[in-house]
C-alpha cells in the first residue's frame, strides 16, 4: 500500500494488474502483454566484499554479463545479493524486487542503474514491491518525480547483453 500512496500523493498515473505471484520473466512477460508494456529486469546486485549495492533495472529480454556491467561501475566481482539484505535495504523478497523499493532505502545504500535502452520506451512495468500485482507507469514520471521524492538518482548503463 505504501506505493500507491506515493505514487498518489506524487500525482503519478499508473496502470495495475493483479496475478499470480510473478517472480519470473516468463509470468512477467504475460502480465506486461496485459499491461501493453514490457516488463523490466530488476537485479539486485553486490560487490564482493557486501560494501555496496546496485539495483540494475534493463530489458527483460536481454542478457546480463557481470563482466559487461562491472567496468562501467569500476565494481569487481559483481553477483546477486543476499535476500537478507534485499530485505533490509529495500524491503522486498526475492522475486519482488522493483524500482518502487527505492522509498523503503532512507540510508541510500542502493545506487540505481538503468541500462540506456531501457530509457528509450514511454513505459516501464513493475512489481509495487510485491509480485502479486504489477505496474505500468511512465518511464519519465519514474526519473523525473519519483526517484527525486526518494532521494536516488542514477547511473545510466549501456548493456550489450549478447552471447
Amino acid at each position: 500500500m505504501r506505493t500507491y500512496d506515493i505514487l498518489d500523493a506524487l500525482g503519478i498515473e499508473y496502470y495495475r494488474v493483479d496475478s499470480e505471484p510473478a517472480n519470473t520473466m516468463e509470468a512477467c512477460d504475460a502480465i506486461g502483454r496485459a499491461l501493453g508494456v514490457g516488463i523490466c529486469k530488476n537485479l539486485f546486485l553486490c560487490n564482493r566484499q557486501k560494501t555496496a549495492f546496485y539495483l540494475l533495472m534493463m530489458l527483460g529480454d536481454k542478457k546480463f554479463k557481470t563482466k559487461e556491467l562491472s567496468a562501467q561501475i569500476n565494481s569487481a566481482r559483481l553477483s546477486f545479493a543476499e535476500p537478507c539484505d534485499m530485505l533490509r535495504l529495500l524491503d522486498i523478497a526475492p522475486g519482488s524486487v522493483s524500482v518502487m523499493g527505492l522509498m523503503n532505502d532512507r540510508g541510500h545504500e542502493v545506487q540505481l542503474l538503468i541500462d540506456e535502452d531501457l530509457l528509450k520506451f514511454e513505459y516501464v512495468g513493475c512489481h509495487p514491491c510485491i509480485n502479486t500485482s504489477s505496474l505500468k507507469i511512465r518511464t519519465e514520471d519514474v526519473i523525473k518525480k519519483f526517484l527525486p521524492a526518494v532521494g536516488h538518482d542514477f547511473k545510466t548503463v549501456h548493456l550489450v547483453g549478447e552471447e
